[in-house]
């Protein structure tokens, strides 16, 4: 019960504070999903992609 008390005093409180909360919020999850969406798409097209390939088609010219 303390926890909860605790969060809902510093975050939730003031208009302010639960605005910013819920903008840093939205800004994370966005990263966060952002990035597990890029790894399921790398482990997926894992072998299929230019990144992975492309030492077969470039031509060491020196």
């Amino acid at each position: 019960m303390a926890l909860s008390q605790t969060v809902y005093n510093l975050l939730f409180r003031r208009t302010s504070t639960f605005a910013i909360t819920i903008m840093v919020g939205a800004v994370l999850f966005e990263r966060v999903f952002d990035q597990a969406g890029n790894a399921v798409f790398e482990q997926l097209n894992r072998g299929k992609l230019w990144k992975h390939i492309k030492h077969n088609y470039e031509s060491k010219d020196e």
